[in-house]
């Protein structure tokens, strides 16, 4: 696993049950083409990293990630890989399900509840983040599955971040969850555009590049 292009996230890791990676730049992987020829190209580099958490045999929902804030809802038992039209999240409480999102730039935002227990990813950039596609995912959580938020544990991913953008969208999704009531809140901290040799950005690579893989889930 030490080979492997890959970081972890110390407030996650310390949950017993919890699975979770995010992807990094995976070298030798020709990425200057559109995102649907890009994700072919880097699936099976994705599938050997999902191996290597031992989720390879789990179910993967993904999302269509279109930038807007609607989140899908995944409450009852899934046999096979699906991805939710129309989505830029998803939250389940069903066990051994990997959750996915792609991101070059915007923020892969996990949510845990380690007590319900139930789990969300969501993918927020600029737009998605102006939307509120955080905290319609805690608000589902709550309403759905009766999340306590001051219970939950949000991290935020690896992003693009001033000043390679003209908004800080991190910090308003730190303050979004604040004001839900949201008391662990952890951020890398890492910006994607100023690391080229770790991470993908399209910002700074004019559209033309790869994805990174977020995944969660628990057992």
């Amino acid at each position: 696993m030490q080979s492997l292009p890959v970081e972890y996230f110390a407030a996650l890791a310390e949950l017993p049950n919890c699975r979770h990676v995010f992807t990094q730049r995976i070298a030798g992987i020709d990425v200057s083409h559109d995102k649907a020829e890009v994700l072919k190209r880097l699936d099976a580099a994705h599938c050997e990293i999902r191996d290597a958490i031992c989720v390879g045999d789990w179910p993967l929902l993904t999302a269509q990630q279109i930038h807007g804030n609607r989140i899908a809802i995944a409450d009852a038992p899934v046999e096979r890989n699906k991805e939710f039209s129309g989505r830029d999240g998803i939250i389940t409480d069903q066990p051994r399900v990997a959750l996915g999102v792609y991101v070059a730039d915007c923020c892969a935002v996990y949510i845990v509840d380690p007590k319900t227990p139930v789990i969300g990813l969501v993918h927020s950039g600029r737009k998605g983040t102006e939307l509120g596609v955080v905290p319609n995912a805690i608000t589902q959580m709550i309403e759905r599955f009766g999340s306590n938020p001051a219970e939950l544990i949000v991290q935020l991913s690896p992003c693009i971040r001033p000043p390679h953008y003209e908004i800080d969208f991190a910090a308003t999704i730190i303050e979004q969850c604040r004001a839900q009531g949201v008391k662990r809140i952890y951020d890398s901290g890492t910006c994607t555009a100023c690391d080229l040799e770790h991470y993908y950005s399209y910002r700074a690579e004019k559209g033309r590049t790869g994805r990174m893989l977020a995944l969660l889930g628990f057992k």
